[in-house]
């Protein structure tokens, strides 16, 4: 597990770069037959990633997060973003198909996960986030999330944002993990854009077709930057960021939070016209 540490604004704003990317961009996820975790420092979140294939793959417990199993202080958050697979949370199996989620409670001792086809494997996007008490694992699936329709064709911004795990949906202590699709002919995400002070937010960005991007903007609303992000790379935004998005083709996103509360509108806005 690598570790990313806490950059500030008047940090961020002398990067090039390249020393963007080293710090808030996540490039390699999924590895087939590996899991692969990233400790960032920004409220004490772990983003992951796990892409079984001919063998299941248990979640270890690294040796930095000082504890005798990975969920012995944490909760977790699990989004397929692959082809249908499985994962058994201490002995109990959950079957999960594409964009289906399964939240798993603190004191969980053992997850693993699988895939139903080798040669179409599943990519399990993981987000966790520490927990003070524990709630039962569920699995929700994406026909019963709690879809929600926002923008319009005319801003290109149309999109289905679909709640996972949230106040009203999945109870966790702090985690808050949802879905983004783009309508067709829609490139724009999170436009107009927000920074909320109390939470930090990772983003996932998968459903990228071969040698498309998207171009990510970050920073201060009045001091922005962008890093250009590819399939299945996720990107860390600060508190004090803001955190959109324009692809040039389709796609579709994870957004996952943790901090102070779950109240899914607290966003401090940002008018277009204040953007620097």
């Amino acid at each position: 597990m690598i570790q990313r540490y806490a950059i500030g604004p008047r940090e961020t704003a002398a990067m090039n770069t390249a020393e963007l990317r080293e710090n808030f961009l996540l490039e390699n996820l999924f590895v087939p037959g590996e899991i692969q975790l990233v400790y960032t420092h920004y409220d004490r979140m772990i983003v992951g990633g796990a892409t079984p294939t001919t063998e299941a793959i248990s979640l270890p417990c690294p040796e930095n997060l000082k504890a005798e199993f990975f969920l012995q202080r944490r909760e977790l958050g699990i989004l397929n973003t692959g082809a249908a697979g499985t994962v058994t949370v201490d002995g109990m199996l959950y079957e999960l198909g594409r964009q289906d989620c399964l939240y798993v409670g603190k004191d969980a001792r053992e997850v693993t996960f699988a895939s139903v086809d080798a040669a179409q494997p599943a990519k399990y996007y993981l987000l966790s986030t520490p927990a003070h008490a524990a709630y039962p694992t569920t699995r929700m699936t994406q026909a019963e999330a709690t879809p929600v329709t926002m923008g319009a064709l005319e801003t290109a911004n149309q999109r289905t944002i679909y709640k996972y795990i949230y106040l009203e949906g999945i109870q966790s202590c702090q985690l808050v993990m949802g879905l983004t699709q783009l309508h067709a002919g829609s490139v724009w995400n999170t436009m107009p854009s927000h920074v909320h002070d109390r939470r930090m937010e990772a983003y996932l960005y998968f459903d990228l077709a071969e040698g498309q991007r998207v171009l990510h903007l970050m920073g201060q609303p009045q001091e922005t930057r962008h890093l250009w992000v590819g399939e299945g790379q996720a990107i860390l935004s600060p508190p004090w960021s803001i955190h959109s998005g324009c692809g040039t083709a389709g796609y579709t996103f994870i957004w996952g939070m943790g901090g102070e509360n779950q109240e899914y509108t607290d966003m401090d806005p940002v008018s277009i016209t204040e953007l620097r």
